[in-house]
């Protein structure tokens, strides 16, 4: 009964019964491709997944997204002031130069501002969040960007020199 829901809502993760191993073995875009969050927490994947939405005019939801994440992370009132003044007119301010589209950004003015917390973009985050995960995301998982990083990281893989030093480490230690 576990394999259908994995299959059909991979989201799921009973990691009682489950652990899924096969997730901290996974790299480069075999990582990307088994979930947005993966391809968020890689540097090159953000990288790549930037170069996908530049090309597609929304590279602001995941500036926006990361930008939120960093807010989460500051410390100080004014420091936090600042920083959210700065998320406010670069993506949800109506002259905002990078807007994103969220809904609630009308009842959002500058007043919330004055009083900041770690977790005040939260909604519209995960707003943005979805957004990629159920549109740009999978476009990009087909995208020349994504393959062709993919290609590039098989061919390294099969190289020569790849293979010499996993036979050389393999003989190093099965002795």
């Amino acid at each position: 009964r576990w394999h259908f829901a994995l299959i059909f809502f991979p989201e799921i993760n009973d990691s009682e019964s489950h652990p899924s191993s096969s997730h901290q073995t996974l790299k480069g875009t075999s990582k990307w491709a088994a979930s947005l969050e993966n391809l968020l927490e890689d540097p090159e994947g953000v990288k790549r997944f930037r170069e996908f939405l530049k090309k597609e005019f929304s590279e602001e939801n995941v500036l926006f997204w990361l930008a939120c994440e960093e807010f989460k992370k500051t410390q100080g009132k004014k420091q936090m002031q600042e920083k959210a003044k700065d998320i406010y007119m670069t993506f949800l301010s109506s002259k905002a130069s990078s807007q994103v589209n969220v809904e609630g950004q009308s009842r959002l003015n500058e007043t919330i501002l004055e009083t900041p917390h770690p977790l005040m973009f939260q909604k519209l985050q995960d707003q943005i969040f979805n957004l990629m995960k159920y549109d740009s995301y999978s476009r990009f998982l087909k995208s020349d960007i994504f393959l062709n990083h993919k290609k590039s990281e098989e061919q390294e893989e099969a190289s020569p020199e790849a293979q010499t030093a996993a036979k050389r480490a393999s003989r190093i230690y099965n002795t």
